[in-house]
C-alpha cells in the first residue's frame, strides 16, 4: 500500500474497462475462459429449446443430459457440426448464455472475446462467428485459428523461429498445423475427430448385434476401453441399447479388441493427415519438428495409446500436452493479452478476421 507525504495510507483505485473472454466453441464442448480467473466455464455445446415455442429451456450439462431423451416438444440441439455453425440462431443463444455466465457477478462492462476457430473456416464461416459474438453481447470480437490457440494453450513459444507441429483432436475436426513465427507454415483440417469415433461405435453395434445404441454410449464406450494399440486381451464392456429387430431393449458384451479395431478407421484418417502436412512441411521447418516432435491437443489426444501410434507412423516423438482439453480456451486467453499487437499488425496472422 502507498503512503502520502504524511506517511498516511494512499488508497488507489484501477478500474479494467475491459472483461477480457477467451472461448473454445468446440462442436462437443464450450470452454470459456475468463482473464484473471482462468476457464470458469466447460460445458457441452448443447441448447435444449421448445419445438413449438423456441423457448430457451437449457444450456450445456444440462442440455446434454436430454439428448436421446427428449418427448416430441422439446429438441436437444448441437449447433456446431465438424466445428462450424449449423445453426446460427441457436448459436448466438448459446454464446449469449455462456457469455452472460462468465460475467455474472463482474460488472456491466462487455467483454472482447476471442473465440478458437477450425483451421479450414470460410470467411463466411468466419463472419458467421464474429456475428455471433457481437449479438451475443461481445463488445469487440476477433477469431484465432484452433491450432495456434492449442499450441500456446500447450506452452509452446509461437512466436520464435522454431518450427512445432500441433494435432488437435477435437470434437468434430483434427486440426494440424506446422507452425512458426506466429504463424502457420502448413495446415490442414480434416472433419474427423471424437464424434466420427462415437459414429464408427454406433455402425458397428448395429451392422454386427443389430442393436442401437445411443451418442453418449458410444462416447462412454469409447472413453473407457478406447485403445488404438495393445488393447487389454482380456477386458470387455456391456452396452445396453435396442434391438433393432424386436425394438426391445437389450445389452450385449463387446471385447476391448473389437472397440480398437472400430477405432482405426478414423485414427488413419487422423494419421494420414499427419503424414501429409509433414510431406508438406519446408525442410527446415521439418528439421526443427525432429527436435520438438509432435504435440497432441484436444480430447481426442486423451484416446489411449494414440500418441504411441502416431509416434510409429512418424518416427518422430509425440507429447500428450498437459491438460490438452483445455489447450484452445487457454490460448485464446493468453492470445488476448497481444491484442495490441494484433491491431498494430504484429502477428496479424494470428487473426483471421476483426
Amino acid at each position: 500500500m502507498e503512503k502520502n507525504i504524511n506517511g498516511k495510507p494512499r488508497f488507489s483505485f484501477r478500474i479494467n474497462l475491459y472483461k477480457d473472454i477467451g472461448i473454445d466453441l468446440g462442436t462437443a464442448n464450450t470452454l470459456v475462459f475468463l482473464k484473471g480467473k482462468g476457464i470458469i466455464i466447460k460445458e457441452p455445446s448443447v441448447v435444449a429449446i421448445h419445438a413449438r415455442t423456441n423457448e430457451l429451456l437449457a444450456v450445456g450439462d444440462e442440455a446434454k443430459a436430454m439428448l436421446g431423451k427428449t418427448p416430441s416438444n422439446i429438441i436437444a440441439i448441437r449447433p456446431l457440426k465438424d466445428g462450424v455453425i449449423a445453426d446460427f440462431n441457436i448459436t448466438q443463444v448459446m454464446l449469449k448464455y455462456f457469455i452472460s455466465k462468465a460475467l455474472k457477478g463482474r460488472g456491466i462492462v462487455k467483454p472482447r472475446v476471442l473465440i478458437g476457430v477450425p483451421l479450414g473456416i470460410t470467411q463466411l464461416e468466419g463472419r458467421a462467428v464474429l456475428e455471433a459474438a457481437l449479438q451475443a453481447g461481445a463488445k469487440e470480437a476477433y477469431i484465432i485459428e484452433e491450432p495456434i490457440a492449442a499450441a500456446i494453450g500447450a506452452g509452446i513459444n509461437v512466436y520464435e523461429a522454431l518450427g512445432n507441429l500441433i494435432v488437435d483432436i477435437g470434437g468434430g475436426t483434427t486440426e494440424v498445423a506446422a507452425i512458426s513465427l506466429g504463424g502457420i507454415v502448413v495446415g490442414r483440417s480434416l472433419r474427423v475427430g471424437g464424434d466420427e469415433m462415437n459414429q464408427a461405435i454406433i455402425r458397428y453395434m448395429k451392422k454386427v448385434y443389430h442393436m442401437d445404441v445411443g451418442e453418449r454410449t458410444a462416447e462412454k464406450t469409447k472413453i473407457q476401453v478406447g485403445y488404438v494399440l495393445e488393447p487389454e486381451n482380456s477386458k470387455t464392456i456391456q452396452l445396453k441399447g435396442r434391438n433393432v429387430a424386436t425394438g426391445l431393449p437389450t445389452s450385449i458384451e463387446v471385447t476391448v479388441q473389437e472397440i480398437s479395431e472400430v477405432l482405426k478407421e478414423p485414427v488413419n484418417k487422423i494419421i494420414e493427415t499427419v503424414r501429409y502436412t509433414l510431406e508438406k512441411t519446408p525442410p527446415e521447418i521439418a528439421a526443427d519438428i525432429m527436435q520438438t516432435g509432435i504435440t497432441l491437443t484436444g480430447g481426442g489426444s486423451l484416446l489411449k495409446n494414440i500418441d504411441k501410434i502416431i509416434a510409429e507412423a512418424t518416427n518422430l516423438p509425440v507429447v500428450i500436452a498437459p491438460d490438452p482439453l483445455s489447450c484452445v480456451a487457454i490460448g485464446t486467453g493468453k492470445a488476448l493479452e497481444k491484442i495490441k499487437h494484433f491491431r498494430n499488425g504484429k502477428y496479424a496472422n494470428l487473426l483471421v478476421y476483426n
